[in-house]
């Protein structure tokens, strides 16, 4: 017999929409008091849970931290062998347990209400022990598990986290947190963004250091540290034919060979790196990481200079500027 596994799947969907329904019709002034409580929250809010409850809860405290509302996940093991030292006063606890009856969460839960500024639970049964401890709790019973034995958490766990990104929406409104603030939480989303950008589109291409060859070394230190990145290239017809960085000007004056009227070919570094324009950002960033440099000329296939990037360029970190004692 050919089993349905596409009619199975539909139906497991339905029941955690029906679960999902069941709560949000429920949902009263119980949540805008939790809603109140936590957008008053001076602390951290302290998210715990054992089992599936506990990935949830992981999942919940990920979601508050990142859109405005600082929150830590809390092991109740790990918090009754110490790691309730990490309470403040002006924290709020959010317990979470669909039976409301689980032991290694209850047990510590009156002494996270004496050490924080209250309790919030989630849970799927309103008369348990765990409900007597909280000061507000939400009801996120649902009518069934979409697990056809019903012991797996399935419709109950995506009923809290739901009621757990209602939360964090609504204090997303409630803090007017606006997308530079999330951004400011983010880097990791926008450098992976920048790293994809084509060198070309992050180079400099203005008012580069750059002397021809032949130039007296004294001149070209002079561009040197009025370019303000750390290095000058000498060209050759436009066309890269050395570089001169402040590391190669310390090494001479340390070996004494810095004669400030020879030309700059006969210091110069001959073979330096360089990039091509339509390099990823993120290629670029390995080769300086690599070779412990900060600053790239940028050259076509001729090598004929196009430009320079800097690492923070490349990071998005802005403009760096040497000062004119950074040179030395």
């Amino acid at each position: 017999m050919t089993t349905d596994w596409l009619g199975k799947a539909r139906g497991v969907l339905n029941i955690e929409i029906d679960g999902l329904e069941a709560v949000r019709d429920r949902l009263g002034p119980e949540f805008v008091q939790a809603l109140t409580m936590l957008a008053g929250c001076q602390g951290r809010v302290v998210v715990s849970g054992l089992g599936k409850s506990g990935l949830v809860g992981r999942k919940i405290a990920a979601t508050l931290s990142s859109t405005g509302t600082p929150a830590f996940f809390l092991h109740p093991v790990e918090g009754a062998h110490g790691d309730l030292g990490m309470i403040r006063a002006d924290d709020l606890i959010l317990a979470i347990s669909n039976s409301g009856e689980t032991d290694e969460l209850n047990a510590i839960l009156p002494s996270l209400r004496s050490l924080s500024g209250g309790v919030i639970g989630l849970t799927g049964n309103s008369g348990s022990s765990m409900a007597a401890l909280c000061d507000v709790v939400i009801n996120c019973a649902v009518p069934a598990e979409a697990c056809p034995l019903g012991v797996a958490p399935t419709a109950s766990t995506t009923a809290t986290l739901a009621v757990g990104d209602a939360l964090a929406v609504c204090l997303i409104d409630w803090k007017s947190f606006a997308i530079e603030d999330f951004r400011r939480f983010h880097p990791g989303g926008s450098l992976g963004q920048r790293l994809s950008l084509r060198v070309a589109t992050l180079m400099r291409t203005a008012h580069l250091p750059v002397v021809a060859l032949g130039t007296p070394l004294e001149q070209a230190l002079h561009v040197l540290n009025a370019g303000k990145l750390g290095c000058v290239c000498i060209l050759h017809q436009d066309r890269l034919a050395g570089i001169i960085t402040d590391g190669d000007v310390r090494r001479l004056v340390c070996a004494q060979r810095l004669h400030m009227h020879e030309p700059v070919d006969a210091v110069m570094n001959a073979e330096p790196l360089y990039v091509l324009p339509q390099q990823r950002a993120a290629q670029v960033l390995d080769v300086m990481e690599c070779r412990a440099i900060t600053v790239l000329p940028v050259v076509d296939k001729d090598k004929t200079l196009l430009g320079m990037v800097h690492m923070h360029d490349v990071l998005g970190q802005g403009r760096v500027q040497f000062s004119a004692a950074g040179q030395a």
